[in-house]
């Protein structure tokens, strides 16, 4: 938080019944790690809330979010769409060669009984983070056009709720660890999926990263009460 905002939020925790009754257009956040109420009302463009007790990340204010968000979001899927299509990559040795996509990944391990594991793998790594990225750009062009729609809350609950079971960065870390054991066994050839896949990881961590959950609902909570 810049030091002035600072300033302002602990005079303000020091009354913590003065700053609840308070004028409703004040924006106030409660650090999710102590419960130290700030006022973040002032805080300028571009800057980042930290909580000054613990140090907690609060919120971030980008006067062009949302843009951001719904740019990411539009890429992230052309490239998601890409590595659903293409080889991810190609294992050889000895004079066999095996190529893999994402999609049969998943259906291989549904062919080797283990559907459950299928369903997981296909969920985290590519339903989720899929409906996810939708619904942040839903959301994104909704709030950028200024629009409240009966459904704009229950998806910003939705797209905030998800967020939480993407696996796109595990899953593609996961691979990068297995690369270098592999490696060793046999020849590797990446293939565009496995390129497209990092792109779409990126761009589904900036869209994520950009999509400031305080800024969000205070926009969200505006729109509604117009």
């Amino acid at each position: 938080m810049t030091q002035a905002a600072s300033f302002q939020a602990d005079a303000d925790t020091n009354s913590l019944s003065d700053a609840v009754a308070g004028s409703t257009d004040r924006a106030r956040i409660a650090c999710p790690s102590c419960d130290l109420l700030f006022d973040v009302t002032d805080l300028p463009d571009g800057a980042t809330a930290n909580c000054s007790r613990c140090g907690n990340f609060l919120t971030t204010n980008k006067s062009d979010a949302f843009e951001r968000v719904t740019s990411a979001c539009i890429a992230a899927l052309v490239m998601l769409a890409v590595a659903c299509a293409f080889p991810f990559m190609q294992f050889s040795r000895a004079g066999l060669e095996n190529t893999m996509t994402l999609p049969q990944t998943v259906m291989e391990l549904w062919n080797n009984n283990m559907p459950w594991l299928a369903i997981i793998v296909a969920s985290f790594i590519l339903i989720i983070p899929a409906v996810v990225t939708i619904c942040m750009l839903v959301l994104s062009i909704t709030l950028t056009r200024n629009h409240s729609p009966s459904w704009l809350r229950q998806l910003g609950s939705t797209v905030f709720h998800l967020q939480n079971w993407s696996m796109v960065e595990v899953f593609f870390v996961g691979v990068l660890v297995s690369l270098v054991k592999i490696a060793k066994m046999a020849t590797i050839v990446l293939g565009t999926s496995f390129w497209a896949y990092a792109a779409f990881t990126v761009l589904f961590t900036l869209a994520v990263t950009n999509l400031d959950k305080f800024q969000s609902w205070q926009k969200i909570e505006a729109l509604a009460a117009e």
